[in-house]
């Protein structure tokens, strides 16, 4: 989503004098009251709306009067051969599709998608959004200069 703002002037006004005195600047913002609405309510949105852009692998697309008891017993099968990895069943009308993973590149989906190819032939990556659920404690920095 993206937010143009027009008609925002900023004047920013700064004494300093050279003699080693230091005295207090003076910034004034001027613009539009409804920018600073749209501002607000863009910022609102963005805090009910946590997710995340991801990744996950479609491993089947069922239809049919079993369609939903087959996704769920694939997804029960997914979880015991692939322990740590989530499993979901969505339902798209008419179709349940099973889905695995979360995966935050497309080339960390492509990896798992590789381990599970010979169990599930005709599997494809989908580009997915999907509820922020990260455990903050386990990230780990890839350099000290992200720390």
């Amino acid at each position: 989503m993206s937010l143009a703002l027009f008609g925002v002037t900023c004047q920013a006004q700064s004494r300093y004098n050279y003699g080693g005195n230091h005295s207090r600047g003076h910034v004034e913002i001027k613009g539009d009251v409804e920018v600073s609405r749209l501002v607000q309510k863009h910022i609102e949105l963005n805090e009910r709306v946590r997710t995340i852009p991801g990744y996950r692998i479609q491993v089947a697309s069922l239809s049919g009067s079993t369609s939903k008891n087959r996704a769920f017993d694939m997804k029960e099968r997914i979880r015991e051969t692939y322990p740590g990895v989530e499993a979901y069943v969505v339902f798209d009308e008419p179709n349940f599709k099973v889905k695995v993973g979360d995966f935050r590149t497309r080339l960390e989906a492509y990896v798992f998608l590789q381990r599970i190819r010979a169990d599930f032939p005709g599997t494809i990556i989908r580009d997915n959004i999907y509820p922020m659920q990260i455990d903050w404690s386990e990230m780990v920095p890839e350099s000290e200069d992200d720390i």
